[in-house]
């Protein structure tokens, strides 16, 4: 899945190394919302903490094959997804024992492109034929997890949240990103910043704002993604936001979230 064919799917890793974030709702809820608009989605959880999965209705007892077992090599990443309730939306869930991957895969070969290597086997199969977006969930950490996503997309998003440790986080996962793409992946591109939980009547809030979209400019998202208690409440449900109240304001930025991305991917060059 390098891009270069007209029907690749673009890979975009949402990584922050900082937990808290709003980083699973964000891969969660943007996942939904570019479903909703008829892109074919897949969402891969690289989380040992598998909230993404839960997230979209998928209990651990009924994950099945998960990314532990493709990254090991013992599945095809084929056989780790299945549909989800919301049409056009695929989902390869994560486990616990992901955790374990770390250790087992440090002398393995090719250990960085272990989902670089699955995507690219999947986009030919049936299953993964049609799919436009591949959205990843990356662990709050600078893991070999978080590599293997970084090997694997074309384009980082990283969420935000509007406080006072944010341009800290933001400065190292921007320097993971640099590395990442000098020494093993360099179409590797941020695709933008998004800022979360955020609260426009705190003067925090606004400051961060203002410091961020001063630093990185227009790879700052117009959308921002409000504090709402609706978007905190769906996860326990078991539904993204857009399924449990579709009109709270926080289903409402990621639809205009996913407008956004969907314009900046049709703005870039294209590869010849």
């Amino acid at each position: 899945m390098s891009g270069n064919s007209a029907h690749s799917p673009r890979v975009i890793a949402i990584a922050n190394q900082k937990g808290g974030v709003g980083k699973t709702t964000t891969a969660i809820n943007l996942s939904t919302a570019l479903a909703a608009v008829g892109e074919r989605v897949l969402l891969v959880d690289l989380d040992p903490q598998g909230n993404a999965s839960t997230g979209l209705g998928v209990s651990a007892a009924d994950r099945g094959v998960t990314t532990y077992e493709v990254l090991s090599g013992d599945y095809r990443l084929e056989a780790a997804v299945s549909e989800t309730d919301i049409p056009g939306l695929l989902l390869a869930p994560a486990g616990v024992d992901l955790a374990g991957a770390e250790i087992e895969l440090i002398d393995a070969d090719r250990r960085h492109f272990r989902l670089a290597d699955a995507l690219e086997e999947f986009g030919e199969s049936e299953k993964g034929a049609a799919v436009t977006y591949v959205l990843i969930d990356c662990p709050p950490s600078l893991s070999l997890l978080t590599v293997n996503a970084l090997a694997a997309a074309q384009a980082v998003i990283i969420p935000l949240q509007c406080e006072f440790f944010a341009l800290e986080g933001l400065s190292q996962i921007m320097r993971t990103i640099e590395t990442v793409r000098t020494r093993i992946n360099p179409a590797l591109d941020l695709q933008g910043v998004v800022l979360t939980m955020h609260d426009r009547r705190n003067n925090l809030t606004n400051q961060v704002e203002e410091d961020v979209r001063g630093h990185f400019g227009d790879k700052v998202y117009r959308t921002v993604i409000p504090r709402n208690v609706r978007i905190s409440e769906a996860p326990s449900h078991g539904k993204p936001a857009l399924l449990y109240d579709l009109k709270c304001p926080g289903s409402q930025a990621y639809i205009q979230l996913a407008s956004e991305v969907i314009q900046r991917e049709r703005a870039r060059p294209q590869a010849a």
